[in-house]
C-alpha cells in the first residue's frame, strides 16, 4: 500500500469512528474523500413537497399524526431505516439504533426534522424524507341539528389510484354530516362550527358557510376534518330567511324521513319518504287512499319545537298540497262514515301514551 493510499484509508477510518457511523461512512462523506462530487440529492436540503405523481398523500401541512397512521420513511443510502412504520397505540415508532421515537402530536414537517436531528448523531448529513401512505380512521363528534348527533367514525375516502398505490384524502365536513344521518330542516348551514384542539393545547374554531357551498361548484366551503374535531350545526333563528325546502332537497339532508300514515290508506303505518315530500306524497307512498277515505278532512299532526302537539285539518281531495313533511309527522285519513274528524282523531290519539307511540317517541 502506498503512502497516499494509507493516508486516505486512515482519514476514512478516523471519520467513521468520530461520527459513530452505522454500516460505514455516509454517502456524502465517502464520495468526497474518494474525490467524486456528491449527488445534489444527498447534499440538498430535505424537501417535504409531494409531487402530483407521488404515491403518498398530499395532506394539509398542519395534519396531526396519531396512532394508526402509516408512515413511509426514507433515509437515503441506509436501507435499515427505510420502510413503512405504523404509529403504535402509544403514539410511537421504533427505528434501529435510535430506538423509540414519539410521533403522535407531530406534523410531517416536525417529524422529519426530529428524525434528521436524531440520525445526525450517527450519520453524516442524513437525508430524511417522511410521507403518509395510509391515514387512520377519523373520529369526530357531530352535535346540533343533525338526525343522529354524537361521536362517529369516518373512513378516509379513496381518490383513485396512482399506479398500484391507492390515493386517499381526509374526510370532509359534509361527509360527517351525512354520516350523522343528515341535517334537520332547522339547521343553519350558514354558520356551521368546527372546533379543533391543537398540539399546543389551544383550540381553534372555524365557521363554515355550507349554504353557499351547496349551490356552488367549488369545494372551498367543505373543509377536511381531522381526528378529534367537534362539529356543531346551529339551529335556524325564528326569523331566518333560509328556504327549508331547499335545505331538505340538499345532499346534506337525510335520504328519507319516517312518517306515520294511519286511517283509510291501503298500507297504514310508518313509511319512509323523501324529506321534501308533501302530505299527498306520503299518502301515495302508503298505498293511496281507500274508497272510504274522507280526503277533505285529513288531519296533519306534528310535535313542535316546544314539545307541544299541533293539529291541522287539510283538504287533500286534489291530492296536492304545499306542506313539507318532517321526521315524526302523523297523517290521519278519516273514514267517510266517521261521526266527525275531531272525534275520529281523538279516538286515535288518546290516551297520551298512544300519541307517543304513534310519534315514535
Amino acid at each position: 500500500m502506498t503512502h497516499s493510499a494509507a493516508s486516505l484509508a486512515a482519514s476514512i477510518s478516523k471519520a467513521v469512528v468520530s461520527k459513530a457511523v452505522v454500516r460505514g461512512s455516509a454517502i456524502a462523506l465517502s464520495l468526497s474523500l474518494s474525490g467524486l462530487a456528491a449527488p445534489a440529492a444527498v447534499l440538498a436540503q430535505n424537501s417535504l413537497a409531494v409531487s402530483p405523481a407521488s404515491p403518498f398523500l398530499a395532506l394539509p401541512s398542519d395534519y396531526i399524526l396519531g396512532p394508526g397512521d402509516e408512515l413511509a420513511i426514507t433515509v437515503l443510502g441506509f436501507d435499515e431505516y427505510t420502510g413503512t412504520r405504523v404509529i403504535a397505540p402509544n403514539g410511537t415508532i421504533t427505528l434501529p439504533v435510535i430506538g423509540v421515537v414519539p410521533v403522535a402530536g407531530q406534523t410531517i414537517d416536525s417529524l422529519t426534522r426530529d428524525l434528521t436531528t436524531r440520525l445526525n448523531y450517527y450519520l453524516v448529513n442524513p437525508s430524511v424524507a417522511v410521507s403518509l401512505t395510509t391515514l387512520r380512521p377519523v373520529f369526530v363528534t357531530v352535535t346540533g341539528e343533525v338526525q343522529r348527533p354524537g361521536p362517529i367514525q369516518l373512513d378516509n375516502p379513496r381518490n383513485g389510484t396512482n399506479g398500484n398505490n391507492p390515493q386517499q384524502s381526509l374526510p370532509t365536513l359534509s361527509a360527517a354530516l351525512v354520516a350523522a344521518g343528515g341535517i334537520t330542516t332547522h339547521a343553519d348551514l350558514r354558520q356551521v362550527l368546527v372546533r379543533r384542539s391543537l398540539p399546543s393545547g389551544s383550540t381553534t374554531t372555524l365557521t363554515v358557510n355550507l349554504w353557499d357551498g351547496i349551490w356552488a361548484e367549488s369545494n372551498a366551503n367543505n373543509p377536511p376534518l381531522q381526528d378529534g374535531d367537534i362539529v356543531l350545526v346551529p339551529k335556524l333563528a325564528a326569523d331566518a330567511t333560509l328556504d327549508r325546502r331547499q335545505i331538505a332537497q340538499s345532499s346534506l339532508a337525510p335520504a328519507t324521513v319516517r312518517v306515520r300514515v294511519v286511517g283509510e290508506v291501503t298500507r297504514p303505518g310508518e313509511v319512509q319518504v323523501p324529506p321534501n315530500s308533501s302530505l299527498s306524497s306520503a299518502v301515495a307512498i302508503a298505498g293511496g287512499p281507500t274508497e272510504d277515505a274522507r280526503l277533505s278532512q285529513v288531519n296533519f299532526i306534528r310535535m313542535n319545537d316546544q314539545g307541544q302537539i299541533e293539529r291541522q285539518e287539510i283538504d287533500l281531495r286534489n291530492l296536492t298540497d304545499s306542506y313539507q313533511v318532517q321526521e315524526g309527522d302523523v297523517i290521519v285519513v278519516p273514514k267517510q262514515t266517521a261521526a266527525s274528524v275531531a272525534d275520529f282523531a281523538g279516538r286515535i290519539f288518546n290516551p297520551l301514551g298512544l300519541i307517543l307511540r304513534v310519534l315514535g317517541l
